[in-house]
């Protein structure tokens, strides 16, 4: 291709809504524009890098067994009612002439469950694989970034489908091979988590964390073991066991932070003395609790009550973390098995304490199971609300002023956390990532409540055993940039460049420099060198600035160096590395170079 017939509206100035490095360097680089909020085109150059993405994926997909198909971007409501997944709240919603209720497709495993129980009914069918890579829809409140958070986007998505957890294991590590080898060619560094499963359910999951300081997910890492899981996920491990029942580190689920046996306190008859209420007028937050009553907020219990069960009015649970903690409601979720778990609204929260938001407190609370954080067990003179407006309990003891139903890890892990896995002494830290795949155990989630069934060797009726896996090829898209950038530009990785090589004559005018161009073009086009010819009226200058700005990962200058029949060959992500190249030995010495960045 020759830069004067190919359209790109590159930009000197940073663009005012760009947030982070990679949203900057694709506008300023022509690579995308956007359209609105969460939605951008894809312009000649960013849609040659998301192709060669979905290329290398597709070729990763097909090598583990799987087949490409198409589904449609409208599902209709009720397939999402079968799974109860149309209340999800990023669902764009729409009516067709006949007032049916529709959504733009968020993922598709509705319609890729409906397809198979259509289609598949015996176990000899199975395993299968099926995928597309397809634009999503999702109505995020903040779409941020660019690419990475985005409402309109494209995704690989893929679904496996067995008769046994056996056929699962195998259909789940074959994809995180797969993800393995895909991140590679496209020149990424990852790390491999544990995650929450989230919206799209199942037993297990792990995610494709690129690191990056503008990632929006907290990934904490062990210090000691190398164990990483996002900070909704990671369990945090106890420092020692303690007496009344409480089970250790060693004897919880791993990676929840679950006991295998509840640990039901019961409530002591001892009095404490300490312990009275106060009046805290206006004052129903932490900051303000603590500046009233000038105490820390290590010194303070968040009484949070919470709905279990999937709706506003379900089961009420008191859970307790300290002032300075964020309760995990996915943690919580886990723990309770009573299905999901929601914030309680004012009018649960009145009900079951008697007060308004901000003055909960467990002293006192009938009828509402109780559980606390592990970080609680063994403390004491503590604040709490005083179910009473305006009014907060002090010199509170748990397990003394009030019984604890169950101690569980239902707190968000933070960086200096002790590890959760069983024998590690070592100590979270904290970085920042950018999610570019999650692959899921489904298990029967979808399959049972859809009906999709096989029937077994023996004759019995089971249902389907699934896996889901996501990839983001957009996302992947801008992690590159997030990963490969300098204070000049994109630092494309060779696999995934909009093309490999750029060539740069310095003079137009001169027929020498010309000449020489349009033939080392030539060559490297029949040696299978996707190279781009800059053959622009343009100064040296601006031909040099826009190399560096878009990231082409070899340039090519052919300038005052041919009159000694050489021209000069640089690597993008090394400067210093420029060598004179005789132009007979040109076109072969830069086939190996790219070859050799690709691998």
């Amino acid at each position: 291709m020759k830069a004067s017939q190919l359209f790109i509206p590159t930009l000197r100035e940073v663009p005012s809504e760009a947030e982070i490095i990679s949203h900057r360097l694709m506008l300023r680089g022509g690579f995308v524009r956007k359209l609105a909020a969460g939605v951008y085109s894809y312009l000649p150059l960013g849609l040659r890098v998301h192709q060669k993405i979905a290329n290398i994926v597709r070729e990763e997909m097909n090598a583990i067994g799987g087949q490409e198909l198409f589904m449609p971007v409208l599902v209709p409501k009720e397939l999402l009612d079968e799974s109860g997944r149309s209340s999800v709240d990023v669902l764009f919603p729409l009516k067709d002439k006949n007032q049916r209720d529709f959504f733009l497709g968020f993922t598709h495993e509705e319609v890729v469950t409906d397809i198979v129980r259509s289609y598949v009914t015996s176990w000899k069918q199975l395993p299968l694989t099926l995928y597309q890579i397809q634009t999503k829809f999702r109505d995020e409140a903040r779409p941020r970034g660019g690419l990475i958070r985005g409402r309109e986007f494209t995704m690989k998505d893929s679904y496996s489908f067995d008769f046994d957890e056996e056929g699962l294991d195998r259909s789940f590590q074959s994809h995180r091979a797969a993800y393995e080898r895909i991140f590679v060619r496209c020149g990424l560094e990852y790390l491999v988590i544990d995650a929450d499963s989230g919206a799209i359910g199942g037993s297990q999951s792990n995610e494709f964390m690129v690191l990056a300081e503008s990632g929006e997910d907290t990934v904490l890492l062990c210090d000691s073991c190398g164990y990483a899981a996002n900070a909704e996920k990671a369990g945090i491990g106890r420092v020692e066991s303690r007496e009344s029942g409480v089970v250790s580190r060693e004897s919880r689920v791993e990676g929840t932070g679950q006991p295998t046996v509840g640990a039901v306190a019961v409530q002591s008859k001892i009095q404490n003395p300490k312990s009275k209420t106060v009046s805290t007028p206006g004052a129903h937050t932490v900051a303000q609790v603590c500046e009233f009553l000038s105490v820390d907020p290590t010194q303070l219990i968040k009484t949070i009550i919470v709905t279990a069960g999937g709706t506003p009015r379900g089961t009420p649970v008191a859970a307790l973390v300290r002032g300075d903690r964020e309760l995990n409601l996915a943690k919580l979720a886990a723990f309770l098995q009573m299905g999901p778990v929601e914030m309680a609204d004012a009018v649960v929260v009145q009900r079951v304490t008697g007060a308004p938001v901000g003055f909960a407190g467990p002293v006192g609370l009938t009828g509402v199971r109780i559980v606390a954080d592990y970080e609680l067990q063994g403390t004491s003179d503590l604040v709490v609300g005083a179910n009473e407006n305006d009014a907060h309990r002090v010199g509170v003891t748990p397990e003394v002023d009030f019984a604890v139903s169950d101690w569980a890890d239902i707190r968000v892990a933070i960086a200096g956390d002790p590890c959760v896995q069983a024998g590690c002494t070592g100590h979270y830290t904290e970085a920042h990532g950018i999610e570019v795949g999650h692959i899921f155990k489904l298990g029967t989630k979808y399959s049972r409540d859809m009906k999709a069934q096989v029937q077994l060797e023996t004759g019995e009726n089971r249902d389907v055993i699934m896996g889901c896996y996501g990839l983001g090829i957009s996302r992947t898209m801008a992690s590159a940039i997030e990963a490969h950038h300098d204070a000049d530009g994109i630092i494309w990785p060779a696999g995934i460049a909009p093309f490999e090589a750029v060539i740069i004559p310095v003079n137009m005018k001169d027929e020498a420099q010309c000449s020489a161009a349009t033939t080392l073009y030539a060559d490297l086009q029949s040696r299978g060198v996707e190279a781009l010819l800059d053959d622009r009226d343009e100064r040296s200058g601006v031909k040099f600035k826009d190399a560096d700005l878009i990231g082409y990962p070899v340039k090519i200058v052919i300038g005052r160096g041919l009159a000694e029949g050489n021209v000069e060959v640089g690597l993008r992500r090394d400067k210093s590395s420029t060598e004179a190249v005789p132009v007979a030995e040109a076109a072969a010495h830069i086939a190996t170079l790219v070859n050799r960045l690709k691998t």
